[in-house]
């Protein structure tokens, strides 16, 4: 029994040896777990921060790329309203003038239905309408050519254009129905022929003109068939067309006299320069001549351009 009893003392001790080999592998294990627990969370939040910078890389270059392209529809946007915005201004300028032109046409139309109003084609040479006049009695009186400008500013070069399309028309008198009258007109007026006036007063003006071209033409009518040449030389030199093309051939031959003017004045600037030049030259050569001549005596000749007439010559040359 004491054997049994040391031996179950020798398991005993074993055991109690083997327990505390256990709880210090536990110990060990508890904090080899922590270590590689601590050391598990720091490689996590090191991977966290990794991906997050990467996401936050990405992120910001897709804004970037974003931001990019909102900025160029931005532009495109911009370009486009500014271009719908000139077309639509532009647009809105030749709607006015159409209108203004159509308006024109139907208020001649419905005024005088005996009259021909002759559209100008869009894209032809010339300007909007031209009001043939007729009567009961007479047809083919005369012509009113319009044009109607609808612009913030008046253009004298209009006047012109609009004086050479008259000629090549053949009409009798134009018209130029605009917003913007001249600077020195405030209303209706006669200006370099052409008569200028706003679209309320054209409706009292072409009633007056179209009245005169008619009793003109009555006159004249009056006159025919009586042979009388001088009368009809009378009404040609009297005519508009007479004046109109005399107006041409004095506005040509003014602005000849203007250009030979110039040219005139340039040459006498050229030959004033030119006479200096020379007169300085023949001076210099003088002084030169004189100046040898006073060294070197008579062994210079005589220059008969720089000496004195002799008396003999003279009164050759007198009788």
């Amino acid at each position: 029994m004491q054997k049994e009893l040391n031996e179950k003392s020798a398991q005993i001790q074993e055991l109690n040896k083997t327990k505390a080999e256990i709880e210090k592998l536990k110990r060990e294990k508890e904090e080899m777990k922590g270590v590689i627990e601590a050391e598990s969370q720091k490689k996590l939040t090191q991977l966290i921060i990794e991906e997050k910078e990467k996401i936050r890389k990405t992120e910001e270059d897709k804004n970037e790329l974003r931001f990019k392209e909102l900025q160029k529809q931005l532009e495109d946007q911009k370009k486009l309203t500014e271009e719908m915005k000139r077309k639509q201004e532009q647009g809105s300028m030749q709607l006015q003038g159409e209108v203004m032109e159509l308006a024109i046409e139907e208020w001649l139309a419905a005024q005088f239905p005996l009259d021909t109003i002759e559209e100008i084609k869009k894209g032809a040479r010339g300007g909007d309408c031209i009001q043939h006049i007729n009567t009961r009695t007479h047809q083919n009186c005369g012509s009113i050519y319009y044009e109607s400008k609808r612009t913030k500013d008046f253009q004298p070069g209009w006047i012109e254009k609009f004086k050479a399309d008259i000629r090549v028309k053949g009409a009798n008198i134009g018209v130029l129905v605009t917003d913007a009258m001249p600077s020195d007109m405030e209303r209706v007026g006669l200006k370099d022929g052409i008569w200028i006036c706003s679209f309320e007063e054209f409706k009292g003006l072409c009633t007056v003109l179209r009245e005169s071209i008619i009793q003109i033409s009555n006159a004249l009518a009056s006159q025919e068939n009586k042979g009388d040449k001088m009368h009809m030389l009378y009404d040609y030199l009297t005519g508009n067309t007479f004046r109109l093309q005399v107006e041409a051939i004095v506005e040509g031959f003014t602005q000849m006299k203007i250009d030979l003017e110039s040219e005139k004045r340039a040459m006498q600037a050229i030959w004033k320069k030119r006479e200096k030049q020379i007169e300085k030259v023949t001076v210099n050569t003088i002084d030169m001549h004189a100046s040898i001549k006073g060294i070197a005596g008579n062994a210079i000749q005589n220059v008969k351009l720089l000496e004195l007439p002799d008396a003999k010559s003279e009164t050759d040359e007198v009788e």
